[in-house]
């Protein structure tokens, strides 16, 4: 595995191989690799002949008062999970190298749809940050498939429409929830979580599953979205939000709707968690 800090030494070098016929799979990350982004490394193997992965916690993706100081890294063992895994090229650039003017007079890329309702309406300029940077990560790289987790379903879905709307000619693909044995959805920020609290976070999949049946069966969509709330609330949890949406937009689910989501992000002690399910209705 080569690991570059340079943009345009690793530009180079994987223009040179693309030149060669070889297709190039990029995993992109902000680092304290878990068994979830290592998955995504699995998948784009099979998917290209070169595999580059990105280490880069991204500045304009955070809030004011969000945990950008305190997010996990953990360069050395991750470096050492992703040699195991014998991938091609780490590239781990600086703030300065992706942001030379700085991230508030640097260029950025916007989506107009997807962003504003469930992680949007909390976090305002999160996904313009998510979207500036895939987007530069993706002109470095210039990869023909690229990998995104599915616990982050909206980010997932808004990359896969900035990719489509400025015909960026890559293939985006999803990679399913790899979670913890109680069912928690892995993430770097479940370090935040004390053992007790990490228990009952498992509370989180459990309303999910349990609001999947009652859609199932009938119940309207508010009832099961009240009943999850309620639920979540007795456990602890401090509600960001919990929505049945349609899968391609986003937008609040009718009844009639059969491809839905459904999302939520909730505080539990100091970390904000997020979980998903896709349910398909006959």
């Amino acid at each position: 595995m080569k690991i570059i800090d340079n943009p345009v030494a690793l530009q180079q070098e994987l223009l040179t191989l693309k030149k060669k016929g070889k297709s190039i799979g990029f995993v992109p990350t902000m680092g304290n690799l878990h068994a979830g982004h290592l998955s995504l490394v699995q998948l784009i193997k099979k998917q290209s002949d070169i595999v580059v992965c990105s280490i880069f916690v991204n500045p304009a993706q955070f809030g004011e008062n969000e945990d950008l100081a305190s997010y996990p890294r953990t360069l050395s063992e991750d470096i050492q999970k992703l040699e195991a895994l014998g991938i091609d090229y780490l590239f781990t650039p600086t703030d300065n190298q992706i942001y030379p003017h700085g991230k508030n007079k640097h260029s950025s890329v916007e989506l107009n749809r997807l962003t504003e309702h469930l992680c949007g309406s909390s976090r305002p300029d999160h996904f313009k940050g998510v979207t500036t940077v895939v987007c530069i990560l993706f002109n470095i790289v210039q990869p023909d498939v690229a990998a995104f987790g599915k616990k982050d379903y909206q980010q997932y879905q808004v990359i896969k429409a900035m990719t489509r709307d400025l015909m960026m000619p890559i293939k985006i693909i999803g990679g399913e929830i790899v979670r913890e044995s109680n069912g928690l959805a892995m993430s770097s920020r479940n370090t935040y979580l004390s053992k007790a609290e990490k228990e009952k976070a498992s509370t989180l999949r459990q309303t999910i599953l349990s609001t999947a049946e009652q859609i199932k069966s009938g119940t309207s969509l508010e009832k099961t979205i009240e009943n999850a709330i309620n639920n979540l609330k007795r456990h602890g949890f401090k509600i960001d939000y919990f929505k049945v949406v349609r899968q391609n937009d986003l937008q609040e689910a009718q009844q009639t709707d059969k491809s839905l989501l459904i999302a939520c992000a909730a505080w539990l002690g100091q970390p904000r968690l997020i979980d998903n399910l896709e349910l398909n209705l006959n």
